[in-house]
C-alpha cells in the first residue's frame, strides 16, 4: 500500500509539473526527444528509456524489485489519471508555484516508495548506484545525470525551459532530503 501510495503521489507531482507548462523534467525531455525522432508515443518512449536505464544497473550491480516494475508502469498511469483534475494556470507565478509543488511531491514520493524496500525506480536505482560506486552524495550523482540527460533530450528536440533547469539543479538535493527523512541517507547525503 505504501508503495502504491508513493507512486500515486509521484504521478500527481509529475502531472502538476506538466500542467505548469514551464518546462519538463530532464528524463521527460529525453523521452520527448526520442518520441520526436522515432515516432514512438511519449509513453512508449518513456518505457524505452526505462529499459535502457535498467541495462545500466548491470555494471552498477543494482538489483530490481517489484517496486522497480511497478514504478515503470504506475507512475505514468497515475499521471494520466491526475492530469484532467489539475488546473493549467496561465499566470507565471502560479505556473512556477505549481511546478515547484509538483517537484516537492516527486521528491517526497521518491523517498516514500524507495523506503518500502521493494526496489527503486529505474532512474533512482541508476542514481543510487552511481552515488554508491563513486562514494559521492546522492544529490551530486542525480544532478550530474540530470544535466547529461537533458542535454541529449534537447539535442533530440525535447522541450527545455526554466522549469527544466530548476528541476535538474534542485531535484537531487530534494531527493536527498526525502531519503534522509525516510532513513535512507546519512547527513552527508550518502545512501
Amino acid at each position: 500500500m505504501k508503495l502504491v501510495f508513493g507512486l500515486f503521489i509521484y504521478g500527481v507531482g509529475l502531472a502538476m509539473m506538466v500542467d505548469a507548462q514551464i518546462g519538463i523534467a530532464p528524463w521527460d525531455v529525453l523521452a520527448q526527444g526520442i518520441s520526436i525522432q522515432t515516432g514512438l508515443s511519449f509513453g512508449q518512449a518513456t518505457v524505452f528509456v526505462s529499459a535502457l536505464v535498467l541495462l545500466t544497473w548491470i555494471p552498477l550491480r543494482v538489483k530490481p524489485g517489484l517496486g522497480t516494475i511497478m514504478n515503470a508502469i504506475f507512475v505514468g498511469v497515475f499521471a494520466d489519471l491526475a492530469l484532467p483534475f489539475i488546473p493549467e494556470p496561465t499566470v507565471y507565478w502560479q505556473q512556477l508555484l505549481l511546478f515547484v509543488s509538483g517537484m516537492l511531491l516527486i521528491s517526497y514520493a521518491t523517498g516514500l516508495y524507495i523506503s518500502c524496500g521493494m526496489g527503486k525506480g529505474p532512474r533512482d536505482g541508476l542514481n543510487m548506484g552511481l552515488a554508491q560506486r563513486f562514494k559521492s552524495p546522492f544529490w551530486i550523482a542525480r544532478t550530474a545525470v540530470e544535466i547529461v540527460v537533458v542535454s541529449i533530450g534537447f539535442v533530440l528536440g525535447g522541450q527545455v525551459r526554466e522549469g527544466t533547469l530548476i528541476f535538474a539543479l534542485a531535484i537531487g538535493y530534494l531527493n536527498q532530503l526525502a531519503m534522509r527523512l525516510f532513513g535512507l541517507a546519512d547527513k552527508g547525503g550518502r545512501v
